[in-house]
């Protein structure tokens, strides 16, 4: 390490210069492995680099200088996160994902695409990476914007989903049945007052 700074290639000065190198080599080495493994910080590292020799070229150096590079890596990999994330520039929202089923049943999220019995998309809070799922409903259709809830995860590949309208757990069931009971009897009631005199 002492060679390396006594050689004057881990000076501030020739930081911006090395950072470009290792941007420049990550966003290669995307090429072998499309799918956002690497550019985020190639591009955060071309970033800064390039920002550095504009800086060194204006009378910037030393600590200073360093302060800066760290400061611009940091915000052009936000910014390269942020583009890859929302903007979708690899076209992965629509792609099918596998994730583990027990872990997509029950999670909600909101209709980016209307969902048909054939098709559409949806969003899922705490889906991971990319979110996007591919989707179809029981039955009918669920608009855009719609709060959904993954009833089936068919393996994580094209979830199943119903609008949290629809959705009634067992608790909603039981306590449906029983006031239809209760209505039931109530009508029998007032069909049959003489047995209700007779019992008297």
């Amino acid at each position: 390490m002492d060679a390396l700074a006594q050689s004057g290639l881990l000076s501030p000065d020739t930081l911006p210069l090395l950072l470009l190198t290792a941007g420049l080599l990550l966003s290669m080495a995307e090429a072998l492995a499309p799918g956002a493994n690497f550019i985020v910080v190639g591009i955060a590292l071309i970033g800064a680099g390039l920002g550095g020799l504009v800086l060194s070229s204006l009378g910037v150096a030393g600590a200073l200088l360093t302060l800066f590079m760290a400061l611009l890596t940091l915000a052009f990999g936000a910014a390269a996160f942020y583009g890859y994330h929302e903007f979708d520039l690899y076209g992965g929202k629509g792609q099918r994902q596998t994730s583990d089923s027990d872990s997509l049943k029950g999670k909600t999220g909101t209709v980016t695409e209307r969902v048909t019995p054939t098709g559409g998309e949806v969003k899922l809070a705490g889906g991971g990476f990319n979110p996007h799922y591919s989707a179809r409903s029981m039955e009918g259709e669920i608009d855009e914007g719609e709060e959904v809830i993954v009833v089936d995860p068919g393996g994580g590949n094209v979830v199943t989903v119903e609008s949290m309208g629809y959705v009634e757990d067992d608790i909603d069931r039981e306590l449906a049945a029983d006031r239809a009971r209760k209505a039931a009897d109530a009508e029998k009631n007032e069909a049959d007052p003489e047995t209700e005199l007779e019992r008297e």
